[in-house]
């Protein structure tokens, strides 16, 4: 969980619409959208090298300061941002406004950690079902992740929402029966799992029997 203060300088965009918006992009720069605490949202525009090292510094949980000049400093954590499938660069984020002692809602990354047993000893295999868990907690103590130990686990075991420790003063919003993750057979285990079972006896069904002789009736 990161103390370091993170900064960020901000500027307005002049320019809305997809043409200010590829001129910004061409200038070294993201488009992004502030919002939040029943604010207008505001279009800022910030340097592209700047965010995605804060990015890669911070994580996604930060908070961040906002500076803009001397004169505004605003909190905010970076709520979504979207990435160019071939360049892979940052080409707009969504940020909003928080205060640090205040409660949002958060999604987190499940991290697992060690070997599960089934996996190191029977050879099944480890299924991540949910990556993602929501929670509600404290927007300057957010966690960049949620660990899981699976070392434990066996095969047909699985480790539900309401069973991951959450840091003190959160709560869980995912429902706690979900699944996270589950540790199963291979599909070559399950085939001979499968092959090995007994067959269940069925009745041979007879077609064209004779019907049973009537008795002779007595004289």
């Amino acid at each position: 969980m990161a103390t370091e203060e993170f900064k960020l300088a901000v500027e307005h965009r002049p320019k809305l619409g997809t043409t200010g918006s590829q001129a910004l992009r061409a200038a070294g720069k993201v488009p992004a959208v502030l919002y939040g605490h029943g604010v207008m949202p505001e279009h800022l525009a910030v340097d592209a090298r700047a965010f995605a090292e804060l990015i890669h510094r911070a994580g996604r949980n930060a908070i961040i300061t906002l500076t803009e000049g001397p004169r505004k400093h605003q909190t905010a954590l970076v709520r979504a941002i979207q990435i160019h499938p071939v360049s892979r660069r940052i080409v707009h984020a969504d940020l909003q406004r928080v205060s640090a002692d205040e409660t949002i809602d958060a999604r987190l990354a499940i991290v697992t950690v060690g070997v599960a047993e089934g996996v190191r000893n029977s050879g099944a295999v480890m299924d991540i079902i949910t990556h993602e868990l929501e929670v509600a907690g404290p927007a300057n103590r957010i966690p960049e992740h949620l660990e899981v130990d699976v070392t434990e686990l066996g095969i047909h075991d699985h480790v539900t929402a309401g069973e991951i420790a959450l840091p003190e003063g959160f709560r869980l919003l995912t429902a706690p029966e979900t699944v996270v993750v589950s540790i199963e057979p291979s599909r070559t285990a399950r085939e001979l799992e499968e092959a090995a079972a007994p067959a269940e006896a069925v009745e041979p069904e007879v077609i064209g029997a004779a019907e049973p002789a009537a008795a002779p009736e007595a004289e």
